[in-house]
């Protein structure tokens, strides 16, 4: 039998928000934000890139016992998560106090963080107020990755997408 892995979000929310880190929610979770009733095991988030954002970000990792994973196990030691780390790479997988976390820089290629926050609703998720995706976001970012889970969760996000039309035009 296999042994699940623990998944706090609302201590990686709660981490990053003392920390004063901004940062939009985006995946599963988001998608759960705007109605989708699809499980999720991670938290996926799309964050500022300025230097302060990314010392504060570090910080969090630190907090959190962050660890990259996912790499084969004879990988040379790894650069620590600090914000010269983060500000040289674009898509970080890890493992966290609380569970998986992932963060990316640029989750589809015309959407950063800049422009995710232009459309990003205010809501709670996992007892936390944050900012998420906007429903026409996540659609944009599902259809850029192309795969299975993907897909299937696009057809959600898509009935999503055509009920709240449907209720405006009500």
């Amino acid at each position: 039998m296999s042994e699940l892995r623990r998944f706090l979000p609302d201590a990686i929310l709660r981490s990053l928000i003392a920390h004063d880190v901004r940062f939009i929610v985006i995946g599963g979770l988001a998608a759960q934000a705007h109605g989708s009733p699809s499980l999720t095991g991670d938290l996926d988030i799309c964050y500022a890139r300025d230097e302060d954002n990314l010392v504060r970000l570090a910080a969090t990792l630190e907090e959190l016992a962050a660890v990259r994973r996912g790499l084969p196990a004879d990988t040379q030691r790894l650069p620590p998560l600090d914000a010269g780390t983060l500000r040289a790479g674009g898509l970080f997988t890890l493992t966290t106090s609380a569970g998986d976390f992932d963060l990316l820089a640029n989750p589809d290629p015309d959407l950063d963080y800049e422009r995710l926050r232009t459309t990003a609703v205010s809501t709670t998720v996992a007892g936390q107020p944050v900012l998420v995706a906007s429903l026409d976001a996540l659609i944009s970012m599902k259809r850029a990755t192309g795969r299975p889970k993907d897909r299937i969760e696009l057809e959600i996000l898509g009935a999503l997408r055509e009920e709240l039309d449907r209720r405006d035009q009500g």
